[in-house]
């Protein structure tokens, strides 16, 4: 039964994925005809399609990013008790924050010198305009300044995503401090993010209509010049998810974790194809913690690890990709990234992810990277909405990045902490398997303080 499900769930998010990047041509094609034919009621409607799209993007990203800090803060508390549980969670996350740090400057590193957005100006409202003239004026005393609203209704109010961010982190704090006390506040902010995620899944069905408005629109301004930063975004998130995955992790493998690459890829690669044509970390889960064992992690450690992963670890949706997107999307509306906007970017990587476990992924962290440095709410949902065309080609090659760190930390932190068998890691075995009979016998934690999921 659970293999159906999941067989109609694989086959329902290859149509969206099909119906996104039909939304795509299609806008392309008929934006394309717009600008050589001069026909300005297709333009206009192309332009409404586009602009309904993106106001109802926009209405959810302040609600979104509150909830999310809010529960992903509190949710911190679940890694358990136990001083075995500590270390272990404690590493982990470290591992887990020094390979967003190197992943979210490989991004930047990339999105500069491929000069991903360039070409085309993309010209926001008058008000946007404004905003983000002033924005680019102050250093950073202004950014800090800017941080505290002048009263916590205003922040919400006036589209302050900054200042929301600033307050959710510390309600979020205060609600982790309380403990039990605060219950009541935590289950009404999951409730709510609940409700939120929702609504989102359903404005989300819309995006093969708003795609096509969007990109129709903005070639129906441009002509084909579109066609160039959309083509730069893809190489970039490419290159810089490619050096991630066979750079920077076999390089940890063998020097960190004395773990050979081959061996590594050889027992990952079935779980990292998986995870390229399913774009879903949670679907690959079960290979992915059964991968970790077949390298010779602790059979509990991996099963707490891989699963704190899949919410926590995304090097390829919430480092390197939000980085690279929002060169991306600044170059597009013409505006310059100074060096704490720069520092924002990385902070959001190494530590929003961490804030927003369980989330919607690349969506929440690109949205939070964005409003950081200090766009608009206009400027990030026009943003997203317009990066949304070529997510699904994306989004394969960051999924499989998020799965092979999820997979990679484990055996890092096992090696230190010797629970790496490495019998098992030099034991040949076939592709991770998922029915009741495991690929090696899993016997139960040797600590009776480890946690597992």
């Amino acid at each position: 039964m659970s293999t159906d499900v999941s067989t109609r769930t694989n086959r329902r998010t290859l149509y969206f994925g099909l119906s996104v990047l039909a939304g795509l041509v299609l806008g392309a094609l008929l934006g394309f005809v717009a600008k050589q034919t001069d026909t300005a009621w297709l333009t206009t409607t192309l332009k409404t399609i586009g602009n309904i799209f993106t106001s109802l993007l926009q209405f959810t990203v302040i609600p979104l990013v509150f909830t999310a800090i809010v529960v992903g803060v509190t949710s911190l508390r679940g890694l358990g008790g136990g001083r075995t549980a500590a270390r272990l969670g404690g590493k982990t996350l470290l591992w887990f924050g020094i390979t967003s740090l190197i992943a979210v400057l490989i991004g930047i590193a990339v999105g500069l010198i491929s000069g991903a957005g360039k070409g085309v100006s993309v010209k926001p409202s008058e008000a946007a305009v404004a905003r983000l003239a002033d924005r680019a004026q102050g250093d950073w005393l202004t950014v800090i300044n800017g941080l505290v609203p002048d009263n916590l209704f205003s922040a919400f109010s006036n589209g302050e995503v900054l200042q929301v961010v600033f307050v959710a982190v510390l309600v979020g704090i205060a609600t982790y401090a309380l403990g039990e006390r605060a219950a009541p506040f935590v289950a009404f902010n999951q409730a709510a993010f609940d409700i939120i995620q929702k609504v989102l899944g359903w404005i989300i069905r819309l995006a093969p209509l708003g795609v096509l408005g969007l990109i129709g629109t903005a070639f129906a301004t441009y002509g084909n010049q579109f066609f160039k930063p959309l083509l730069s975004l893809i190489a970039a998130v490419y290159i810089a998810a490619l050096l991630v995955l066979f750079v920077v992790y076999p390089v940890l493998l063998r020097f960190v974790g004395k773990v050979s690459p081959r061996t590594f890829f050889a027992k990952a690669w079935t779980a990292l194809q998986f995870a390229f044509v399913s774009r879903s970390s949670g679907a690959t889960l079960p290979l992915s913690r059964q991968t970790a064992v077949n390298l010779g992690v602790e059979p509990g450690y991996a099963g707490f690890a891989v699963p704190l992963g899949t919410t926590t670890k995304m090097d390829g949706c919430a480092a390197l990709y939000p980085a690279i997107a929002t060169i991306f999307i600044a170059n597009l509306f013409g505006v310059g990234l100074g060096f704490w906007q720069y520092v924002g970017i990385v902070a959001v990587a190494v530590f929003g992810s961490f804030a927003t476990a369980g989330t919607t992924g690349w969506f929440t962290m690109l949205t939070l990277t964005l409003s950081t440095i200090g766009l608009p709410a206009e400027v990030v949902a026009t943003g997203v909405a317009i990066v949304y065309g070529v997510d699904p080609i994306l989004d394969m090659i960051r999924t499989a990045t998020n799965v092979a760190g999820q997979i990679t930390v484990p055996v890092l932190v096992a090696r230190g902490e010797g629970l790496l068998d490495d019998e098992v890691l030099n034991a040949p075995s076939g592709p991770p398997l998922l029915d009741d009979q495991p690929a090696r016998e899993e016997p139960a934690p040797k600590d009776k303080d480890l946690v597992t999921a």
